[in-house]
């Protein structure tokens, strides 16, 4: 493993933030996320951080007692948001926060969209850039500065000089620049490396390409590419990334490259979703021929014609929001999840749920802790009132969030 970053050698007294652990029983209906399995009455016990007893609350015989918490609700595991950023607000156009935004002001935004995410449920967050802004924020959460979901962070996104969306990239030019823009964002404590691979065309030379990937690698960090049309998507693979970003047309080559190379991807409806919404596109001053363009998108299910199919395949299919992008708040879950559903890219509500939770653990390495609601597992738990598998809705009325059986909402 590459060498801690350098906040990690800094001794805490003690953390500022010092949540206490819960010792909880949590009766409702328990969505496991282990297949279809739901538990009507069940009951989630939490002690220590972990998940420690889930079952039927008939088994229990201790219903009355003061560490019960009788939910009324659905209990299910603690989700992951595979594709946000957390210093950019969802209102201010990106390029210009990029720019404009000071250090300070990045961190504030940060933290906000840290407490929306805990709000809605959403207990790791994969921050895929945004300036430097996640490095803070991942040191923040993870010494007791500021309450937060788990980060798994890309530092700077890698981007070829003058390449898509550069204003708030590592530029970097030739195979030698590739490898020391890895190098720099391990060396500031990044959980994976992200480029950028792609806008409306390519991006990258082979050289810089096989440069990127391979100092990664050669890190032991996974690398994850925006990709966003079958050509680039299909090269990339080919090339050695671990994962897609956003995803787009895929031909029956490709989806067979995928399932080839396990590379799963992250679909991120909810910016052409949210803008596709007249109150919502105009509270946040989205023009009139983008409101029309977004409409012709959702209403136009081939287009997600090759996702589909590669799901169907068994390409594994990972929930993101893009969260911070112009009308998508880092709260946004439910839109996501019920276009999933609606264009098949997930068979039905609890596989849109799965994705955000036990399919989104597996794509991150982290299924042997979290992700799904059994003994031994971290206490990431999530309570909502309504049922999810009912209606989607139900997962915008959060009523307690725990990570590591710390109480956050």
């Amino acid at each position: 493993m590459p060498e801690a970053a350098a906040w990690r050698f800094q001794k805490i007294t003690a953390p500022i933030m010092d949540i206490p652990v819960e010792h909880k029983v949590l009766v409702g209906r328990v969505l496991t996320a282990v297949g279809d399995e739901v538990i009507e009455n069940g009951f989630v016990e939490i002690k220590d951080g972990a998940i420690v007893a889930v079952g039927k609350a008939s088994d229990r015989t201790d219903l009355d007692a003061t560490y019960v918490v009788k939910t009324n609700g659905t209990i299910l595991p603690g989700m992951f948001n595979s594709h946000a950023h957390l210093a950019w607000d969802g209102v201010h156009d990106l390029a210009r926060q990029a720019l404009d935004d000071s250090p300070e002001i990045s961190a504030y935004k940060s933290a906000t969209n840290m407490l929306k995410s805990l709000r809605a449920g959403i207990t790791t967050v994969r921050d895929l850039g945004m300036n430097q802004s996640n490095f803070a924020a991942k040191q923040a959460v993870a010494q007791g500065i500021f309450p937060g979901p788990r980060l798994l962070i890309c530092g700077e996104a890698i981007v070829q000089t003058g390449g898509h969306t550069y204003w708030c990239c590592r530029e970097a030019s030739g195979a030698d620049e590739m490898r020391r823009a890895v190098r720099e964002q391990v060396r500031g404590g990044a959980d994976l490396i992200k480029i950028m691979a792609s806008h409306d065309l390519h991006e990258f030379t082979d050289e810089e390409l096989e440069a990127v990937i391979d100092e990664t690698h050669r890190n032991g960090l996974p690398i994850t590419a925006h990709a966003t049309f079958d050509s680039i998507i299909h090269r990339v693979v080919k090339f050695g990334i671990d994962v897609v970003e956003h995803g787009g047309s895929l031909s029956d080559e490709t989806i067979a490259l995928l399932l080839e190379r396990k590379v799963p991807i992250v679909t991120t409806f909810a910016p052409i979703v949210q803008q596709s919404v007249p109150e919502i596109a105009r509270k946040f001053n989205v023009p009139d021929w983008k409101l029309a363009e977004r409409q012709k998108a959702v209403a136009d299910k081939s287009r997600y014609e090759g996702l589909k199919k590669a799901a169907e395949a068994g390409v594994p299919i990972v929930f993101g929001t893009d969260a911070g992008s112009p009308a998508v708040g880092h709260e946004v879950v439910s839109p996501e999840m019920q276009f999933m559903v609606k264009v098949g890219v997930v068979k039905d509500n609890y596989a849109a749920i799965r994705s955000a939770t036990s399919v989104a653990a597996k794509m991150n390495k982290l299924d042997s802790k979290l992700g799904t609601l059994e003994a031994g597992k971290l206490a990431d738990v999530v309570v909502v009132d309504g049922n999810p598998l009912e209606d989607l809705k139900a997962l915008d009325n959060v009523t307690m969030t725990f990570v590591e059986g710390k109480r956050l909402v």
